[in-house]
């Protein structure tokens, strides 16, 4: 799994990887799309939105998601202690749901996943944290017995001569 919601190196990954490889955008947006027609992203810091935005695309769902938001904090104040992380990430799901008439939020930072679960019960709408998405969609992978295919262009790099 990669755990970043950049999907940092996602690809290179499952060349090197006999088993599934997931990464946490990847799966959120998934996810997402299977519980809402939309979806607004809020994340941590403004330059992450541009990262998000090539991932909507480079996935197919850029028609899915209503926008992007960032809290304008980095991903380490989600661990501070303060609280002031985890309350901005709040308040900007309220206000994303208020402006863009999404029916989910996708969490855009790996940092964020312990938040899903209580927001998601205060603002009654799916709050998607891309770590548990991504674990489930391996474990669903693993039980059907399938894996990062072989052939074509994920097929495993020559060896060095």
């Amino acid at each position: 799994m990669i755990a970043c919601f950049g999907d940092p190196g996602l690809l290179a990954a499952r060349e090197l990887a006999q088993g599934p490889v997931i990464g946490i955008a990847e799966a959120a947006m998934h996810m997402a799309t299977m519980v809402a027609t939309r979806f607004s992203i809020v994340t941590t810091l403004p330059r992450t939105l541009i990262i998000a935005r090539h991932l909507l695309h480079q996935y197919g769902f850029h028609q899915h998601c209503a926008a992007l938001h960032a809290i304008d904090l980095p991903v380490l104040a989600l661990e501070d202690g303060s609280g002031l992380a985890q309350e901005k990430v709040r308040e900007r799901c309220i206000r994303a749901l208020k402006e863009d008439g999404s029916g989910a939020i996708v969490l855009g930072c790996g940092g964020m996943a312990t938040l899903a679960q209580e927001l998601t019960r205060e603002l009654r709408v799916p709050v998607i944290d891309g770590v548990s998405a991504a674990v489930k969609m391996v474990e669903s992978l693993v039980a059907l017995g399938l894996a990062t295919s072989k052939h074509g262009d994920l097929a495993f790099p020559e060896k060095k001569r």
